[in-house]
């Protein structure tokens, strides 16, 4: 008889190892709160245009081929190699820099204010590589039963890189790079991860050398939600049956082994095995009712800031304005050590504009444009009223109006909003945290919400919240490593 596994969430992290499942012999049976799947990495259509509500362009491309290749399938989406990567615009500049993989045209934008730069970003590129394959397969891709292992895990890495775990990322950059504006741009990255350089670690420079030398990034054909809607078609023609518009709301359980779910409805629902692709620690708190996960104990917890993302149909196109594109302003310290907690930044706000429609002609009417905007900003912890959105909005549009040099007001035809009130209720982010808990030093590896329920034994999680952390190619990890727990468990 085959085992059966009952998943709780359709993101990519639960629809990931669903695969792996059911190409493993096991009977699958999915549960999703939301209309339609992906979680984070969704989709909206509306006034005929196309958005991703999420991420919008991702790494380590070699983590969805491996995961094709053991799980027996085509890869059941297309994706090609950004180059730039991105675009990156100071207020009151006219110059943008363009971020090529070329260290050469990459270097040649920085001629005037960091003539050494490629001698520099050499350097730095050498140890972040060192960084990336000294971690990533004795730490990041490991399950850890005890903290003993975790620490005989990290006692293997080269003790050279012992000094970073204690920089942040933004001290470990400016020990390479003199100018202000190089400084800011390769730091960047540690916004990706939901924080700042400021209170990131410098061991994620890592994330560098994943950019710029070790694989890029990529766009998907037709938009990031191809890769969702070609899981769901695997998951399909293997008749996996995926319940939408159905939320777990309670649990029974008998003699410390969990029983079964509960829905909205008051129905059971019962399985060999759980997989939890809800937030980890948001679902033990909030469903499974742990001390430890109470809502003081979560608000102690260290969270990653709150998204502004709204999505803006033009009746115009944009030549000017390149796929990817950060628009930074004048006062990035300053900005970055306070748009965590104060709502007053949002006053110069900085962010991130995808034109979706650039490549992607099927994202929009003819002639128009499909934007989608990201601003970081405080979580529901530290704002809670979200009633100034609208304003905020249009001072963004108002601010990327001039940047552009083009009036954009009058050619809005469809608009959207989603603030951390949105991200928290439709997707049960604790106080809409965009990605989860953040990745500090007491949370990540064994002292990261496990991927194994600490009571239910048959209980096992997935996502941003458990390890291996926030990602997209961490989401493909981490259904490697729940499918390993859950083959131990039956076995």
């Amino acid at each position: 008889m085959k085992r059966k596994v009952l998943i709780v969430g359709a993101g990519i992290g639960g629809l990931a190892t669903a695969i792996r499942l059911v190409k493993n012999g096991y009977d699958v049976e999915i549960m999703e709160k939301n209309e339609q799947a992906g979680g984070r990495l969704n989709q909206i259509k509306k006034d005929g245009f196309t958005f991703d509500t999420g991420p919008s362009f991702f790494s380590m491309s070699y983590e969805f081929e491996e995961f094709a290749k053991e799980c027996g399938i085509q890869l059941p989406f297309e994706y090609v190699e950004l180059d730039p990567l991105y675009t990156v615009n100071f207020r009151g500049d006219d110059k943008t820099y363009f971020l090529y993989k070329d260290i050469d045209k990459l270097a040649e934008q920085f001629a005037d204010i960091e003539p050494d730069f490629k001698e520099k970003f050499e350097r730095y590129m050498e140890k972040s590589g060192a960084l990336f394959h000294d971690t990533v397969d004795i730490v990041i891709k490991q399950n850890f039963d005890s903290l003993a292992g975790y620490v005989w895990a990290l006692m293997r890495v080269n003790p050279v890189h012992i000094p970073v775990l204690f920089k942040s990322f933004w001290k470990h950059v400016t020990q390479y790079f003199s100018s202000s504006k190089a400084q800011q741009i390769i730091s960047l990255v540690a916004f990706f991860l939901g924080r700042t350089p400021f209170d990131t670690m410098g061991i994620y420079s890592l994330l560098s050398y994943t950019e710029f030398r070790h694989d890029g990034y990529y766009n998907v054909k037709g938009g990031m939600y191809k890769i969702i809607e070609g899981f769901v078609d695997v998951l399909n023609k293997e008749k996996v049956k995926i319940h939408y518009n159905t939320e777990i709301k309670g649990f029974e359980e008998k003699n410390g082994t969990l029983k079964s779910l509960t829905d909205q409805n008051g129905k059971s629902w019962s399985a060999d095995s759980y997989l939890i692709n809800s937030d980890a620690a948001w679902f033990r708190g909030n469903i499974f009712k742990r001390s430890s996960y109470a809502l003081k104990k979560l608000d102690k917890m260290s969270w990653t800031m709150g998204y502004l993302t709204f999505y803006i149909g033009l009746k115009r196109k944009l030549p000017q304005v390149n796929h990817h594109n950060y628009y930074l302003g004048t006062n990035y310290k300053d900005y970055a050590e306070n748009v965590i907690k104060n709502p007053g930044t949002l006053q110069k706000p900085y962010y991130y504009v995808n034109v979706l429609s650039k490549h992607n002609n099927e994202c929009a009417p003819e002639g128009c444009e499909s934007l989608f905007f990201v601003c970081p900003v405080p979580n529901l912890y530290f704002k809670q009223d979200w009633s100034d959105k609208d304003e905020i909005v249009d001072s963004i549009l108002e601010d990327f109006s001039k940047r552009i040099g083009q009036n954009i007001k009058d050619e809005i035809v469809s608009r959207t909003i989603y603030t951390p009130e949105e991200w928290q209720n439709r997707f049960n982010l604790h106080r809409g945290s965009g990605l989860g808990l953040s990745h500090n030093m007491n949370q990540i590896g064994i002292m990261r919400p496990r991927n194994v329920d600490e009571k239910f034994k048959s209980v096992f999680y997935v996502g941003a919240s458990t390890v291996p952390g926030a990602g997209i190619p961490m989401a493909i990890i981490s259904s490697k490593l729940a499918f390993k727990r859950i083959q131990q468990h039956v076995s």
